[in-house]
């Protein structure tokens, strides 16, 4: 045993402590009431700007009443993983729902987006492949390519470039997997999917595209952002989340038909997870009613991400390649973005500081996520908030 540690789990509180003295330390903080653009958080009252419940439907009451009527006739849990017991009507119908939303042949459920990248790369690609993934890729699609054992190739952000002198240099290999966020959750930019379309084309490979951050938001019926940029290819794999724009929980797979077969077959996430429960599909039912009926939610949500944008950059802050309703402040100093969180708390508004592992050593930003349930008002009191700071010395706090 190393002497400095009494057991050997001692060695915690030391790395705890370096984490602080960072300002990397996090801490979990327990909010009252229904998530919404208004906020009760360690008894403060706050206007969230951290949330991803990007249309207001966290806490509709639609979803709920869905929710409630489900219980009664389902109860709550599934009971069992899908492949056993626990594929029930609503899981169906939810999968249905969402082919048909996405429109494509078939759609899977996972227990959340982070299984659904988790569990779809490894069933994809494995020790004789090769992957190309954006380097401001999200943790799941990381952990994903991990798992799968396969040749992992970074490219720079967004450079096409870069990445096809990868598929250009790698030959020998038995399949080939290009993998992106579609929107990218820290920069709130857009992959270039066109141009990774075509690559895939060229070079044949799969591409997987993680709509988690766009749907609901883009497209024409919502579908994400593939749907905007007319993206469409046989090769293309769409892995969404139910948990952000949707208001609800749980994550899926759209594609060809034989694609999501094989997913039941060989997805590890899926085969050895228990379902969710009934009553989430439901709701999640109740929500892609909502996305449908009420395009005026994605539309005046973006639009207010234009304005808001344009009011940022006046101030005088950095915001980078931002085009969406993700809206980066560009930081530095992870203590520095802590201090200027903590200084807007104190005026009553909850934004989040990102410090690394979320963002690379000495990137921290404040990250804004609008939400269509943002007044105005809420946002107006915003800029002049950030304003009143943009010409003070703040703070470094460490958590």
């Amino acid at each position: 045993m190393n002497p400095s540690h009494s057991t050997p789990l001692g060695w915690i509180d030391g790395e705890l402590a370096a984490l602080a003295e960072q300002g990397l330390r996090r801490e979990r903080r327990t909010h009252c009431a229904a998530q919404g653009v208004r906020l009760t958080l360690d008894g403060r009252d706050l206007v969230n700007f951290g949330s991803n419940d990007y249309l207001g439907l966290a806490a509709d009451p639609r979803l709920a009443a869905a929710v409630r009527e489900s219980v009664d006739s389902d109860g709550w849990g599934a009971g069992a993983s899908p492949l056993v017991t626990g594929y029930a009507q609503s899981h169906r119908r939810l999968e249905e729902r969402l082919a048909d939303f996405e429109g494509t042949e078939a759609a899977l459920l996972f227990t959340s987006g982070f299984a659904a990248n988790a569990g779809t790369i490894p069933a994809l690609v494995g020790r004789d492949d090769a992957i190309f993934g954006d380097e401001r890729n999200h943790a799941s699609i990381i952990d994903g390519c991990r798992l799968s054992r396969a040749d992992v190739h970074v490219y720079r952000h967004c450079d096409c470039q870069h990445l096809e002198s990868l598929l250009a240099a790698t030959s020998g290999c038995r399949r080939r997997l290009i993998a992106s966020d579609t929107l990218f959750s820290m920069d709130g930019d857009f992959a270039p999917l066109a141009e990774l379309a075509a690559l895939a084309e060229r070079y044949d490979a799969m591409l997987l595209v993680d709509e988690a951050h766009a749907t609901g938001v883009f497209g024409k019926r919502g579908r994400g952002l593939a749907d905007e940029m007319g993206v469409e290819s046989a090769s293309l794999v769409r892995i969404g989340t139910l948990s952000k724009a949707l208001g609800c929980s749980g994550g899926f797979v759209s594609g060809s038909r034989s694609l999501i077969d094989w997913l039941v077959n060989r997805a590890r996430t899926y085969v050895f997870s228990t379902a969710t429960p009934p009553a989430a599909s439901r709701a999640a039912i109740a929500a892609l009613d909502i996305v449908r009926d009420e395009p005026f939610r994605r539309q005046q949500l973006l639009a207010q991400a234009r304005e808001l944008r344009g009011r940022l950059q006046e101030q005088g802050w950095q915001i980078g390649p931002s085009a969406s309703h993700i809206i980066p402040i560009l930081v530095g100093d992870a203590r520095r973005a802590m201090g200027l969180a903590a200084a807007l708390a104190e005026q009553g508004f909850w934004v989040p500081g990102i410090r690394p592992p979320s963002v690379p050593p000495g990137q921290s930003l404040l990250r804004l996520s609008l939400s269509y349930a943002h007044t105005p008002g809420m946002i107006d009191r915003l800029c002049a908030a950030l304003a009143h700071l943009s010409g003070q010395k703040i703070e470094t706090a460490s958590q």
